[in-house]
């Protein structure tokens, strides 16, 4: 990172943690990732489907099989909510303003 100097990272949602987020800010680079909890823990934001939103459907599912119905019957959704979600105290701290 210090050689190539990126202008932001994408972090993996396997690895977003707090270390993850504390590195790139070690770094004075913006990081963003899939998981809000990546932001929680001081990354600076995530752009993504409403997990309250995708565990509510996950369970609609889940309650259709243990019901009998066959998975390979029930439809595919997509999201249709997402949630942009900025961390303040990052970005304040990597010179960033949000309107």
């Amino acid at each position: 990172m210090q050689k190539d100097r990126p202008d932001a990272l994408i972090i993996q949602a396997t690895i977003a943690n707090r270390r993850a987020a504390d590195l790139a800010l070690s770094y004075g680079m913006p990081a963003v990732c899939t998981r809000r909890e990546f932001v929680d823990e001081g990354g600076l934001m995530t752009y993504a489907a409403a997990q309250t939103d995708t565990y509510r459907r996950a369970a609609v599912f889940v309650d259709k099989i243990l019901k009998g119905a066959k998975p390979a019957d029930l439809p595919v959704e997509q999201p249709t909510r997402f949630e942009l979600v900025i961390n303040l105290k990052t970005a304040k701290a990597l010179g960033l303003t949000v309107p």
